[in-house]
């Protein structure tokens, strides 16, 4: 029996969380997965403060990528990063509510591109990432 496309990356998103000790231990939760498409948070802590008191932004671009790297592998290949870049537009604080949405925006053979964008619990940009992905041998599940 076949699994639905919905089915296969929930399956494959409860999969890499489970396994993902880096996103656990920032934080993270995923709130939404569908093929091409993650959404996931994190709650600024003051261990993520940088000296100007705001969220350092090795922080956001850990939130960003992980949202990418869900997005990615939710047809349930392995897939990896190829490169990224990413703009930071208004700073984090202390206590907001970082939301990563990472969108598809073209799946061509091995390669695809995703957008991410981070907003905090007021809806306000705080920055915008673009991940290229390319997929390797085997499956998530």
């Amino acid at each position: 029996m076949q699994m639905s496309a919905q089915v296969l990356a929930e399956a494959a998103g409860a999969a890499m969380f489970g396994r993902d000790p880096a996103s656990q231990g920032l934080g993270m939760t995923l709130d939404e997965i569908r093929p091409g498409y993650a959404r996931m948070s994190m709650q600024v802590r003051c261990d993520m403060l940088n000296g100007h008191r705001t969220c350092h932004g090795g922080f956001i671009f850990a939130l960003a990528d992980s949202a990418f790297a869900f997005a990615c592998n939710s047809h349930n290949h392995n897939t990896v990063g190829a490169g990224c870049t990413i703009d930071y537009l208004a700073p984090g604080r202390q206590d907001d509510l970082l939301t990563a949405t990472a969108v598809e925006r073209a799946l061509a053979g091995r390669t695809g591109i995703y957008d991410v964008d981070v907003v905090n619990q007021d809806g306000l940009l705080v920055a915008t990432f673009r991940g290229r992905s390319h997929r390797v041998a085997g499956t998530v599940v």
